[in-house]
């Protein structure tokens, strides 16, 4: 690179070598291209389903009356549920369930019918393996929505109509769950907004990296950061936080328009967090691969920060109270700040002035790893080369 360029010039001649580059090495150019495209059409495909249907059940009425029977119809109705087996004991339906052939069991005690006509209570219980948890929890919560719903014309029907509707009351306290920003409960809308940065942002990570740590491994720092360092820096980050940011603002599109209800905040702040968090990823990148003593230890570093952030990021798990290591790292993380960002804005319809928070702090990781890996590159190009 030309020692006399300035900061503009030697910032395009930064990004016309990363495209050089791209056109002549068709792994790479497939790295930014081709493969986000595959994996994010392969997540879209996965999961397409949104909620789980026709989750197997199994169903030990001991009460063998019109009651219970009515009960097993309205569970089987569930779009949720499906009642595949009626075993004589709750011993017969647990090993179905611990040979995986249902994921919950119902229950339905001898007197459960005279004890609900006679007014006193009736419980059903119900058991779901939760080390299957999505799909156990799913078929807990159907459950109870389903004998709910009995529950209440069970209660209009039958009851009333033995003891009086005048007799009839309701409990004195009781609780009203409303599910709000998810309502049809969309496995879908919970895990996409989540695997799509995830995934794109460890491949922004990877290819950013890669790149800085080309142009150590050749020996060609000094020669391409030439008198305008910064500005090569920046050129050469260019293309990837360009090109990822494209990505992550089209997933948000399709999540939001084709597959959700639309935006329930601000879709610029949504755009915005795009260049933003991709940067920070990218940043991140080059930071690893300078202090790392090979290119391979600086990706793996990547692999290891970025490829875990989704696990940290406290959607899938919680980081409330958890080790102090976890929360510390869960801070660390782009994704932690972007995935506030997007939830705000995208589901839960925030104000825009409570995600300007996250967005500082991105940028705030940009300027931070950036700024130190960008460093520590000037000190390696400086450095002499050994004989």
């Amino acid at each position: 690179m030309a020692a006399g360029l300035s900061p503009g010039s030697a910032f395009i001649a930064s990004v016309r070598r990363e495209l050089r580059h791209w056109r002549g090495d068709r792994w790479e150019l497939g790295l930014v291209t081709l493969l986000p495209w595959l994996l994010m059409a392969l997540m879209m495909w996965l999961f397409s389903g949104a909620v789980l249907r026709q989750v197997p059940v199994a169903l030990v009425d001991l009460d063998a009356s019109p009651a219970s029977r009515g009960l097993a119809r309205t569970l089987d109705a569930s779009p949720g549920l499906a009642i595949v087996s009626q075993p004589a004991s709750l011993q017969e339906a647990q090993a179905q369930l611990r040979a995986l052939e249902v994921f919950a069991v119902v229950l339905v005690p001898r007197d459960m019918s005279r004890r609900a006509l006679r007014g006193e209570e009736a419980p059903v219980y119900a058991f779901y393996n939760a080390t299957y948890m999505a799909t156990g929890q799913s078929a807990g919560r159907d459950i109870a929505d389903a004998v709910a719903a009995y529950n209440a014309r069970l209660l209009k029907e039958q009851i009333a109509r033995q003891t009086g509707p005048d007799k009839l009351r309701a409990a004195p306290v009781s609780v009203q769950a409303t599910v709000l920003h998810n309502p049809a409960r969309s496995y879908e809308l919970f895990l996409l907004p989540l695997v799509f940065p995830a995934v794109l942002s460890l491949l922004a990570a990877l290819a950013a990296g890669g790149a800085f740590g080309r142009e150590r491994r050749d020996g060609l720092l000094a020669d391409w950061l030439g008198q305008r360092p910064w500005a090569a820096i920046t050129g050469k980050l260019f293309p990837y936080v360009a090109l990822f940011s494209l990505y992550g603002g089209l997933g948000v599109l399709y999540l939001g328009y084709l597959r959700g209800d639309g935006i329930n905040g601000s879709l610029g702040l949504l755009l915005l967090a795009q260049p933003l968090f991709y940067l920070a990823c990218c940043c991140f990148g080059l930071l690893f691969v300078a202090v790392a003593r090979d290119m391979g230890s600086g990706l793996s570093l990547v692999g290891l920060t970025i490829g875990t952030a989704l696990a940290f990021s406290g959607a899938t798990f919680p980081v409330i109270e958890a080790p102090l290591f976890t929360r510390v790292w869960n801070a660390l993380l782009p994704l932690t700040a972007y995935v506030q960002v997007q939830m705000q804005q995208m589901f839960m319809g925030s104000p825009w002035q409570v995600s300007l928070k996250p967005l500082a702090v991105l940028l705030l990781m940009a300027v931070v790893s950036g700024g130190l890996g960008g460093l520590r590159l000037l000190r390696a190009a400086r450095a002499p080369v050994p004989a």
